[in-house]
Parts: structure tokens; C-alpha cells; sequence
């Protein structure tokens, strides 16, 4: 029997996601299904298991694993943060050529935009303004970037402010460019679970002079509760070569640019 390739930290990741997905679709399964479904041993699975069990993204019981509820699953951050990383890398490398120093930028919750962290720490005046807490902390050390957060009704599962504080607060800013993401893009229209980020999306295209929309192939033929425009509202779709192309032709017959990138390895701890 030929031995397995050893996984990278990030590939490891990317199948406990697709485990989670998998239980989430189900609502619970039998752990010596899961394995044989993901053709692992049972002790890797239940190590992938444990892992997940102890962040709280599923609940692991006697043989089974079993699920929370779908809305819990989609909108933690806990959960959004360690999903499609090498994709999300990729697609934050190709923003990064578009942002030029003294920028003032508009960054939205997306945890999408975690991986550009520390190249928008080596621009110069830089000024984000963002209602993620997460990637307020994150840029806080960076001495050359300004952080503005804004403030409103935190919500801990995102880890971000919303409400009409925050939108006020936008409706008075005027930025060079707006990063964001979607949870759900189905046919060049946005969703998202809750229409309390849908104003503050809308909130944010509104006040930025450009905007770009980068969204890993995990986030396609998918909806959620709230539509909220489309891909049109957008200067250009950065993506990753994993999203399906009837997907990609769907934004291109919107007369929108679309940027598909190969998602970046990560090496092996």
C-alpha cells in the first residue's frame, strides 16, 4: 500500500470545511461514514472532528457528528475565517496591485479580507475604515495605516458593527475604493442571511468612488435570504479558477471584468 502524501496545514483545513459542509447538509452523520465518504481513516476523522467540536462548529456525539443551525454555520466568524484559505490568499494578492498609497479605503466584514493585512501594512497613508473589529485589530500595529472603526450594534458571530450608526457614518465618507465580499452569488446576483449587512454593503458602494468584489469559488450557486444587487454594482470580480465558468459567464454578460486566480499553496508546517 503506497504511503499518503502528507497533507499541508492548509489542505488539512480545506477538507475539515468540506467535513463541516458535508454534516451541516445533513444534519448529522455517522462517523464511520464521514471517513469512508472522505476516504480517511476513522482516527483522522476523528481527529478533524475534535478539531472542529472544540470551535464550536459542530457538536460531536456518541458515533455521530451533528450539525448547529445553518444560519449559525454561514455568519461566524469562526467558521468564515478558516474556509477556501489558499483561494482567499490568491484573490487578496490580485487586490493588492489595485491600491495605491495615500488610498483611503472602505473594507466591509468580510473575513475574505483578513490575508491582506499585512501587504496593506506596507502602503504608505493608508486610511480603512471598516466595521470589522477583526480587521480593525489586525491593522491596529501597522504604523502607516489609518484605521477608522465604525461603530454600531455589535454582533459578536461576526465579530463587526452594523445598524444606522454605521451607515449614517458612511453617507458622510467619501472613499477611493471598496473591498468586499459576498456570502452567496448565484448568476451575477448577491445574497446575504442578514439585511442588516445588506445596508451596510449598499451603504459602502455608495460612498466609494470604485469597488471590488472578491469572492472564492465556495460562494457560487448559492442564495441566501436578502438579494442585494449585482455583480454590475462593481468595477471588476477578483475570483479564484475553482469557480464554476457558467458562473463567470453570467457576470461577463453583466459587462463586468472578471479575474480568475489560482489560489495560492501554502507550504507545509
Amino acid at each position: 500500500m503506497t504511503a499518503r502524501t502528507r497533507l499541508s496545514q492548509a489542505a488539512v483545513e480545506e477538507r475539515r470545511q468540506a467535513v463541516l459542509r458535508y454534516v451541516a447538509d445533513h444534519g448529522e452523520t455517522r462517523i464511520d461514514d464521514l471517513a469512508r465518504h472522505f476516504d480517511v481513516s476513522l482516527m483522522t476523522m476523528h481527529r478533524d472532528l475534535d478539531d472542529l467540536a472544540g470551535r464550536h462548529l459542530l457538536s460531536k456525539e456518541r458515533g455521530r457528528a451533528v450539525a448547529f443551525p445553518a444560519l449559525t454555520m454561514e455568519t461566524a466568524t469562526r467558521f468564515r475565517e478558516n474556509s477556501a484559505l489558499e483561494a482567499k490568499n490568491a484573490l487578496c494578492a490580485a487586490a493588492a496591485d489595485r491600491i495605491r498609497p495615500g488610498s483611503t479605503l472602505l473594507m466591509d466584514d468580510s473575513t475574505t479580507l483578513f490575508p491582506l493585512v499585512p501587504r496593506l501594512a506596507e502602503l504608505d497613508q493608508l486610511h480603512v475604515v471598516t466595521n470589522s473589529v477583526g480587521l480593525a485589530q489586525r491593522l491596529g500595529s501597522a504604523p502607516t495605516v489609518h484605521v477608522t472603526l465604525l461603530g454600531g450594534h455589535y454582533r459578536g458571530d461576526f465579530n463587526s458593527c452594523t445598524g444606522p450608526a454605521v451607515t449614517r457614518a458612511l453617507s458622510r465618507l467619501r472613499a477611493d475604493l471598496a473591498l468586499m465580499s459576498a456570502t452567496a452569488v448565484l448568476e451575477g446576483r448577491l445574497f446575504h442571511p442578514l439585511n442588516d449587512y445588506v445596508e451596510v454593503k449598499l451603504a459602502m458602494l455608495a460612498s466609494a468612488e470604485q469597488a471590488l468584489l472578491l469572492v472564492d469559488h465556495s460562494k457560487f450557486g448559492k442564495t441566501a435570504t436578502y438579494a442585494y444587487g449585482t455583480a454590475a454594482d462593481y468595477h471588476t470580480v477578483i475570483t479564484d479558477t475553482g469557480t464554476p465558468e457558467p458562473e463567470l459567464a453570467a457576470i461577463r454578460d453583466l459587462h463586468v471584468p472578471v479575474e480568475a486566480v489560482a489560489p495560492e499553496e501554502q507550504p507545509t508546517p
